[in-house]
């Protein structure tokens, strides 16, 4: 075998073994399928192996092991890309699917190009992107933890009537239930205490972590995505974080509708001949963005105008992107009254946040991210 081969190596890594398939350039099929303990250094051996034929290309899906044997491979010389497996393309008539053949299938998609890479986040915003997710976790686990409380002072008869629920009043009213002088028994006081008090602790961790992204935001890596990012109604801080540590890269997608299809803002669509037939969301995107999108979406069912909050956020910014601010409550308020007059207010709502992406891709593609693009 020549020595300017390519070697391409598919990957299907599992927790604890790595499954490889060899598919030299020339070949027809898989030379040699090997299944090896999830060790980097047994890994760099067999690519070393493979190096002394052809240059090495490997590429595995996305999944929880996440990419540190993307970045050992780059670490070590050898090229390695990550895979997006929604966009795998899949035989109808396979019926049987294990490691090996998943294995050989990368191997031959990927020589054939037609397999979609996915981008590779820096260790930096990795890191910091794994911190929003926790805060939005911890958000999660308090709702939990609410239903929790309200579910269990109901099955005992106590309803809070006296005001909105989860304000200053109400929290007054759920302390003085944990009392002493409460009117539980003394087995649900308890009970209802270890409730309470999981709450309390989930609430100190979450707004423990609302600090630290604070301080994230104004780092030179983010301050001008979030600043910019929070110029639009209904994009506070927390959300402008989770869009920019998970697109980070604004510019790599050439226009607004492949930014809505990765995250899975476009109807699914089944049209031949002069059927036409399109459903509900892919929801095949960036759950994390797709979710804070649609928070933001409900504002512009108001009037336009601009509040305090939302004049504070935009002092300071460009002109362009305040006046793009401005035209999308215009556009977008006219849009979802148009909309929810037809349907349900929720499935225009959503509407409105794939709208509502175009907006935001116009003025982020000006904003140049500090933070290389590749690890």
């Amino acid at each position: 075998m020549s020595s300017a081969a390519t070697i391409y190596l598919g990957l299907d890594v599992h927790k604890e073994s790595v499954t490889i398939a060899v598919l030299p350039s020339g070949a027809l099929a898989p030379t040699r399928v090997d299944k090896l303990p999830n060790d980097l250094a047994k890994l760099r051996r067999f690519c070393e192996r493979q190096a002394s034929q052809g240059t090495v290309r490997a590429c595995y899906e996305a999944s929880g092991a996440g990419y540190v044997i993307q970045r050992a491979m780059t670490a070590w010389g050898y090229h390695c890309d990550v895979i997006a497996p929604s966009l795998i393309p899949i035989k109808p008539g396979q019926q049987r699917k294990h490691d090996s053949y998943d294995a050989a299938q990368l191997a031959r998609l990927y020589r054939a190009g037609e397999l979609t890479v996915v981008r590779i986040p820096t260790e930096a915003e990795e890191r910091v992107r794994d911190v929003v997710r926790c805060r939005e976790t911890f958000q999660r686990e308090v709702l939990r933890s609410r239903h929790y409380i309200l579910k269990f002072l109901a099955r005992r008869g106590f309803v809070y009537r006296e005001g909105t629920p989860w304000r200053q009043a109400h929290y007054e009213w759920l302390r003085r239930l944990a009392a002493a002088s409460s009117p539980l028994a003394p087995e649900d006081r308890q009970v209802f205490g270890e409730y309470l008090g999981l709450l309390e602790y989930k609430l100190s961790r979450r707004d423990a972590l609302d600090e630290q992204i604070e301080a994230l935001a104004l780092t030179p890596a983010l301050a001008s995505a979030v600043a910019t990012l929070q110029c639009f109604r209904g994009i506070q801080q927390q959300a402008a974080m989770v869009l920019a540590t998970e697109i980070s890269d604004w510019q790599r997608f050439a226009s607004p509708r492949q930014l809505m299809a990765y995250l899975g803002l476009v109807p699914r669509e089944h049209s031949s001949g002069d059927r036409e037939r399109r459903g509900s969301l892919t929801k095949a995107g960036n759950t994390h963005c797709r979710h804070v999108l649609v928070q933001a979406a409900w504002a512009y069912r108001f009037q336009p105008k601009i509040g305090v909050a939302l004049k504070a956020r935009q002092r300071g910014q460009s002109p362009v992107v305040i006046a793009h601010a401005w035209k999308a409550q215009h556009r977008l308020h006219t849009f979802y009254q148009r909309l929810a007059f037809r349907r349900r207010p929720q499935i225009a709502v959503v509407a409105v946040a794939r709208e509502l992406v175009g907006f935001l891709w116009a003025v982020m593609r000006d904003v140049t991210p500090l933070v290389p693009a590749t690890a």
